[in-house]
């Protein structure tokens, strides 16, 4: 795997819009978001085409791709963060220059949609892209700290980082109120099943259910071999559809060399309980023997961490008490 370099102070991160048009985030999320970079020292430019905005809340497939190859070609960025996450990249994957990427590797980071880009451009380049916040993400003014040292484990070292539960979740719409937030306190991992390993390592590969599934049968459809797979939803889904889109996964044929599962936490709209994910995951002949963890810190629920797709993760399990998980190169 290729592993772009980390930012650093004074390093140049370039904010494009590949799914949903950055039009569409207010002012005060964008100068919120600019200060937190200013004070890492991090200089912000834009993409040409980031706010344009056309009937689907997006842009033109050409707009998007320029500003993609735009930003892996500038030699003077450093790093790359999504505007926002959306519905569409997967109009983008099969018109990408991937020798661009390859020869020009450097972070790309954002998550929900952006799962598509990110496991298309690791399956046809061998680039490792990350999952974590979008640059919207980081107007969030209250809740974000937990978010933001995870960023920064991942993004700007090279050392192994051990995850731990946050302690306090929120799913508020937190950009419509910025002042007025709900947090509860969060109960930690929930280990659904132990497996047969108590400590196993892998490559990591996963985020959004739906935008990963989107590339089953494809080119860019990524190798399942000796990975932990991470999965996680956003509001629109629910028991049933999760379990269906669970049981699509593991019709692949590559899914019998997945070694764990990690689920990230459901937000409270999916009605998704713990009770009931147990119940999805015991009628999978395909998960008994795997560790399932669940109630992990991706997805669509606030906090998130940032982690590697492609890069190695190790989990420990250690009954029923919370298991070790760290990301070891990323």
């Amino acid at each position: 795997m290729l592993y772009p370099s980390k930012l650093k102070q004074g390093s140049h991160i370039r904010v494009i819009a590949p799914s949903r048009s950055f039009k569409i985030i207010s002012d005060e999320t964008r100068e919120i978001a600019k200060k937190r970079f200013a004070d890492m020292g991090i200089t912000v430019s834009y993409s040409k085409h980031c706010d344009e905005i056309d009937d689907f809340v997006s842009s033109s497939i050409a707009s998007r791709l320029e500003d993609l190859h735009e930003a892996f070609a500038d030699k003077s960025v450093d790093g790359i963060l999504t505007a926002i996450g959306g519905f569409n990249t997967n109009q983008l994957i099969d018109k990408i220059d991937y020798n661009l990427i390859k020869n020009n590797p450097k972070i790309l980071c954002g998550f929900s949609d952006i799962t598509c880009l990110c496991h298309a451009i690791t399956a046809k380049t061998d680039v490792v892209t990350y999952s974590g916040p979008h640059f919207s993400s980081f107007g969030m003014a209250k809740g974000f700290d937990y978010t933001l040292d995870y960023f920064k484990k991942c993004l700007f070292n090279e050392e192994p980082y051990q995850v731990f539960p946050t302690k306090d979740v929120s799913n508020d719409a937190w950009f419509m109120d910025q002042e007025n937030r709900t947090f509860t306190p969060n109960d930690g991992f929930w280990v659904l099943n132990e497996g047969q390993e108590n400590t196993l390592t892998g490559k990591l590969i996963g985020g959004h259910v739906r935008c990963l599934s989107s590339l089953q049968g494809t080119k860019f459809w990524p190798s399942l071999k000796d990975c932990i797979l991470f999965l996680e939803e956003d509001e629109e889904t629910n028991a049933v559809l999760f379990d269906r889109l669970l049981q699509s996964l593991i019709h692949q044929e590559d899914f019998k060399y997945v070694k764990a599962l990690i689920i990230g936490r459901f937000r409270p709209e999916s009605e998704i309980n713990r009770n009931l994910l147990e119940q999805i995951i015991q009628t999978k002949d395909a998960l008994k023997k795997l560790p399932v963890i669940a109630n992990f810190d991706i997805g669509h629920s606030t906090p998130i961490i940032t982690y590697p797709i492609g890069g190695q993760i190790s989990l420990t399990i250690r009954g029923r008490n919370q298991p070790i998980i760290k990301i070891l190169e990323h």
